[in-house]
C-alpha cells in the first residue's frame, strides 16, 4: 500500500517526474490568465490558543473567536480584505451560537467587508481541513485567487453532538433512524469510543501502548511551548478573564501512574479519558492564494498545496480512514512515506495514531512532534485548520520540505493533504 517509489510529483532536489495521466490532470488545471500551471499557496496561517473546557476562551462567542483569527490571517498579509473572494469555514455542531452560517457571521463580526461571502461546512472533525481543500480547489480551478479557509468550535458553550441531542429531544428525529440506514447497519452502535476500541483490537494495541503515546503527546507539547514553537502561529486573545496566549491543554503533572488509575470509558475496554482528545475551544485560519494573487499583492508563500484527497471508510469502525487516505494522497503526490518530513495525524484517540503508524510504517518521531490533540485539545471544527497552521510553521522553522496531514472523521471519512514548504 505504501510504495516508496514515486510515480509522479516533485523530488527533493526540485526536479519533477510525472506520469502522462498526472500531466493531463494537472494540465487541465492550468490558469489561463497566468500562462502557467495553476498552484495554490498558503500565504497566511494563524490560530487562536486552544482553550480547555471551562478555560480562558469558554466565554467567547464562536463568531468573535472566528473573527479574531480571520482578522489576524488577513492582517498579516496587509492585503485589502475586499480582495478575498470567499470564506469557507468548518464547524461541526452548528446550533445556537454556532448556527446560521458562522463563516459569514464571523467575517462580519470582524468588521470586514460585507461584500465578501462566506459558507460553513461540516465534514465532522475534518471540517476545517476540508475547508482548506475547497479553498485550494477554487484556486486550482482558476476561478478564484484569494480564499480564506478555517474553522471554529467553542465546545464549552456548544457540547459535542448538540444538534442531534437537541433535535431528538424536540421530536425532530434521530440521524440513524432512517429506513435505509437501519436496513444497512441495523442497531449497530455508532460511536467513536466503540470505533477506537475496534482499532485497538485490530492492531493489538494495549492500554499501556495508548498511555505511553498520551504521555509523549503531553511531553512534546510542553517542550514545544517552552521553546516558543507555537509563538509565531498563535494570535493571543484578550478574553474577559485576561489574555489567553498559550494552549491550556498540556498537563505537566501527567504520569503513566496517574493514567493507570482512570476508569475505561466502556466496561471491559481499554480507552480512557487520558488517551482521548480533550474537549476544547479554538479557531484557526489560512489564506489560500493563486500565483497571480501572490504577484499582484506582493505576498510571500509559506507553503504550496501539493496534493489533496478525501476518502470514506467503514462508518462503524469509523476512525481508520487516515490509513487509506494517506496511501491515496502519497500516490497523488508521487512521494513515499519516508519522504515526508512532518506528519500531523489527529490524536482523536491514541489507537487511531498507533494503528496508523503500524499500517503505514511512518516514523513516530516525525509524527505529531509538537504534541497532538490528547495534549493540545481538539476543538472539532477548528482542528483541521489548527493542524495545518502548526505544520506550516513547523516546516518553515525546522527546514523540512514536505508535510502530510490526515485525520479521522465521524461516520467513517478522512481527509489527507500534502504540502511543500516554500
Amino acid at each position: 500500500m505504501f510504495d516508496k517509489r514515486p510515480t509522479h510529483g516533485r523530488a527533493r532536489d526540485g526536479t519533477e517526474w510525472r506520469t502522462q495521466r498526472a500531466l493531463a490532470l494537472r494540465g487541465g488545471l492550468a490558469g489561463e490568465h497566468d500562462g502557467f500551471m495553476a498552484e495554490a499557496y498558503i500565504v497566511s496561517a494563524v490560530r487562536s490558543p486552544v482553550g480547555r473546557r471551562g478555560g480562558g476562551l469558554s466565554g467567547v462567542h464562536p463568531a468573535d473567536l472566528s473573527a479574531h483569527v480571520m482578522r489576524a490571517a488577513v492582517g498579516r498579509t496587509q492585503i485589502d480584505p475586499q480582495a478575498v473572494e470567499d470564506v469557507i469555514w468548518g464547524c461541526v455542531d452548528q446550533i445556537g451560537a454556532q448556527a446560521t452560517n458562522i463563516g459569514r457571521t464571523g467575517w462580519l463580526s470582524a468588521g470586514l467587508p460585507d461584500s465578501v461571502p462566506g459558507t460553513t461546512i461540516d465534514r465532522q472533525c475534518g471540517s476545517s481541513q476540508q475547508a482548506v481543500s475547497f479553498a485550494a480547489y477554487g484556486v486550482l480551478s482558476g476561478q478564484q485567487d484569494l480564499v480564506l479557509a478555517g474553522g471554529v468550535e467553542v465546545m464549552s458553550l456548544v457540547p459535542i453532538w448538540s444538534p442531534a441531542a437537541v433535535g431528538s429531544a424536540q421530536g425532530l428525529g434521530d440521524p440513524f433512524a432512517g429506513e435505509g440506514w437501519q436496513a444497512r447497519y441495523g442497531a449497530e452502535e455508532v460511536s467513536q469510543f466503540y470505533g477506537a476500541e475496534l482499532i485497538a483490537d485490530r492492531f493489538g494495541i494495549t492500554r499501556e501502548d495508548m498511555e505511553r503515546l498520551a504521555l509523549a503527546s503531553h511531553q512534546r507539547a510542553i517542550a514545544a511551548t517552552a521553546q516558543g514553537a507555537f509563538q509565531a502561529e498563535i494570535a493571543p486573545y484578550a478574553a474577559a478573564g485576561g489574555l489567553v496566549s498559550v494552549d491550556e491543554g498540556p498537563r505537566p503533572d501527567t504520569t503513566l501512574e496517574k493514567m493507570a488509575t482512570l476508569k475505561t470509558v466502556r466496561e471491559g475496554g481499554r480507552v480512557t479519558a487520558a488517551v482521548s482528545s480533550q474537549v476544547s475551544d479554538g479557531a484557526a485560519a489560512l489564506l489560500i492564494a493563486s500565483q497571480s494573487a501572490v504577484r499582484e499583492h506582493g505576498l510571500t508563500p509559506l507553503a504550496r498545496i501539493h496534493a489533496l484527497t478525501v476518502v470514506g471508510s467503514d462508518p462503524i469502525v469509523m476512525l481508520d480512514g487516515p490509513i487509506p487516505a494517506t496511501a491515496k494522497v502519497l500516490a497523488r503526490a508521487g512521494l513515499g512515506i519516508d519522504e515526508i518530513d512532518h506528519f500531523e495525524v489527529n490524536e482523536a484517540f491514541a489507537p487511531v495514531v498507533l494503528g496508523w503508524l503500524a499500517a503505514t510504517g511512518a516514523d513516530p518521531e516525525r509524527t505529531n512532534p509538537l504534541g497532538g490533540a490528547i495534549a493540545l485539545g481538539h476543538p472539532l471544527g477548528a482542528t483541521g485548520a489548527r493542524l495545518m497552521v502548526t505544520m506550516v510553521h513547523a516546516l518553515r522553522r525546522g527546514g523540512g520540505r514536505f508535510g502530510l496531514q490526515t485525520m479521522c472523521e465521524g461516520i467513517g471519512m478522512s481527509n489527507a493533504t500534502v504540502i511543500e514548504r516554500c
